[in-house]
């Protein structure tokens, strides 16, 4: 399940709904992402999230895609907001299930480390001095970047890597 919406959530809410009638699912691991009120710079009285309506759900649902090719799971919830939104609001939650707990673990940290460099999201902050676009980080894209090998490097520039004798 993948939402992108204005509204606010219950992450609470949305983990009972992933394990629901379930007896399967050993482990749920959820994060949620609040707004802060520093970050470029250290006054943020608002950050809006704008999108591109579906290009945005696409791209959300292709990274869902790509943890669900890689880890045993049996469910993921995932919810954006847009808007404006004030500090301690949450933002983001990706909540995911599966038998064992390293599996959803590592699943929840590649969902928000692709969600962070691959999906069409713009930050634009408030603060007392004015507001600003918010730059992709570049430690963003370091995160993600441990997710990929050889394979996941195949995939993005369709060549075979040096040390790879397959056929």
């Amino acid at each position: 399940m993948i939402r992108v919406q204005q509204a606010p959530f219950d992450s609470g809410e949305e983990q009972r709904r992933l394990w629901a009638e379930r007896r399967d699912i050993g482990a749920v691991v959820c994060f949620t992402g609040l707004v802060r009120d520093f970050n470029e710079r250290p006054d943020v009285t608002a950050l809006t999230l704008e999108h591109y309506p579906g290009m945005t759900e696409a791209a959300l649902e292709q990274i869902v895609a790509e943890a669900e090719s890689r880890w045993p799971l049996q469910g993921v919830r995932l919810i954006h907001r847009v808007g404006r939104l004030t500090p301690g609001e949450p933002i983001v939650m990706v909540a995911v299930a599966s038998a064992h707990r390293r599996a959803a673990f590592e699943a929840c940290d590649f969902i928000m480390d692709y969600l962070k460099t691959r999906a069409p999201f713009w930050k634009k902050e408030e603060s007392i001095s004015g507001g600003y676009w918010v730059s992709e980080r570049e430690s963003d894209h370091r995160d993600a970047q441990r997710w990929a090998g050889p394979i996941a490097e195949q995939e993005a520039t369709g060549r075979k890597s040096d040390n790879d004798d397959s056929p």
